[in-house]
Order: C-alpha cells, then sequence, then structure tokens
C-alpha cells in the first residue's frame, strides 16, 4: 500500500537536487575540483548534510509531536540565501587571492592532501545541513501530514534522504565534468566558468533573501 507514496517519497529526494540554489551551490563546490570522483565524493556528503537536517526536523516533527509554522520556512530559506552569498564569496576569494589557482592545495605530502579533501568535504556537508532548512522542511510537512505512524514516518525520512543522497551524487558528477583536466584544458575557459558559478550564486543568493523577507 506504500508504493506509490514511496516511489513520490524517491523521485521527489532525487529531484529536490536539481533545484536552482542546489545546483548553484554544487558548482560553486565542485569547481574547486579536478577530479570527477572527489566531486562525487563532495556530492555525497552535501546529500548527508541535507538529510542530517530533514531527520532532525522529521524526528521533531513525528517523535516529540512538533508542528513547525509554514511561515518560518520563510527565515529558513533567507538562511539560505545568506548561505548562497557567503559561498560565492568564499569562492570568489579564493580564486582571486590564488590567481588562476582553481583547486585548494597544500605545498606537503599526503597528510595534507587528505586534509585537504577532508576541508571540501566539510565544508559540502555544511551547505548540505543548511539547504536541508529550506524547500526539504516544506516538503517534509506535505509528506508528514500523510503519515499515521511513527515508523512509517522514519520510513519516508529514509527512503527522501536517500533519494537527495543520490541526487546530489549526480548533481555534483555532472556538474564537476567541465572542471576536469581531461574536459578542459583551457585555462581561460575554466576561470570564466567559475567567475560566472559564483556571480550567479550571489546574484541568486540575494533574490531568495529579497523573496522570502522582503517581498
Amino acid at each position: 500500500m506504500f508504493t506509490f507514496p514511496l516511489v513520490l517519497t524517491i523521485y521527489a529526494g532525487f529531484t529536490h537536487a536539481f533545484e536552482t540554489d542546489h545546483l548553484l551551490a554544487v558548482s560553486n563546490i565542485v569547481s574547486q575540483r579536478n577530479n570527477i570522483i572527489l566531486s562525487l565524493k563532495d556530492g555525497v556528503f552535501w546529500g548527508l548534510g541535507h538529510a542530517s537536517t530533514i531527520f532532525f526536523i522529521g524526528i521533531l516533527m513525528i517523535l516529540f509531536k512538533t508542528n513547525i509554522s509554514a511561515h518560518y520556512f520563510h527565515y529558513f530559506e533567507a538562511t539560505v540565501g545568506v548561505m548562497l552569498i557567503t559561498l560565492a564569496i568564499y569562492r570568489l576569494v579564493k580564486f582571486f587571492r590564488n590567481g588562476k589557482m582553481v583547486v585548494h592545495a597544500h605545498a606537503h605530502g599526503h597528510t595534507a592532501g587528505t586534509h585537504k579533501h577532508l576541508h571540501e568535504h566539510s565544508l559540502a556537508y555544511g551547505v548540505g545541513l543548511i539547504h536541508g532548512l529550506a524547500g526539504s522542511g516544506a516538503l517534509i510537512l506535505v509528506v508528514m501530514s500523510q503519515i499515521k505512524g511513527p515508523a512509517d514516518g522514519l520510513i519516508y525520512l529514509l527512503i527522501f534522504g536517500a533519494g537527495c543522497i543520490v541526487g546530489m551524487l549526480v548533481a555534483a558528477g555532472l556538474f564537476s565534468i567541465p572542471f576536469s583536466k581531461r574536459i578542459m584544458q583551457t585555462r581561460l575557459l575554466k576561470n570564466v566558468l567559475i567567475i560566472t558559478s559564483s556571480t550567479l550564486c550571489l546574484l541568486y543568493g540575494g533574490k531568495v533573501i529579497f523573496d522570502n523577507l522582503v517581498a
């Protein structure tokens, strides 16, 4: 009896990764990579962060019978706008500070390289955490309104979270292709893509804040 709702939840979780604010954020994250595998890992961490927030909100609603007014999600959306602006500025500062540098690197051994990867994966996880406050919350409200028992609610959260992780992995992989060494041979074009994606992220973040706090 859960077949259609579960399929719908998987679909909602997967396609949720391809919303405009998500794509702009992930393009800024993976633009620091020149390796698709690392970008895919960023996508997984991004999805895990997203799922973590979904679980937190969902558990509050299911186990503690907490109702979150839809009005608050305007403030959550505005928080995402602030995050997008911060992410764009962070990327642009790194880019201009290091001139032609595209990938954040350290001048010391393998341990430093591991630290670098963990640093960027942590960034992706943090972005996912904040993104989970926005549209996901509204989706949870809709889904929770159709669920009667806590066990069913947790299953829906698991399925939606899994769909998000897969969708964000795919999105990160697709958006990393233009920045990979094998595809992008022209440094100038790569730099243009970085500046363009960061600028769009900055402008869209401002639009999100305006739409939710001013308009």
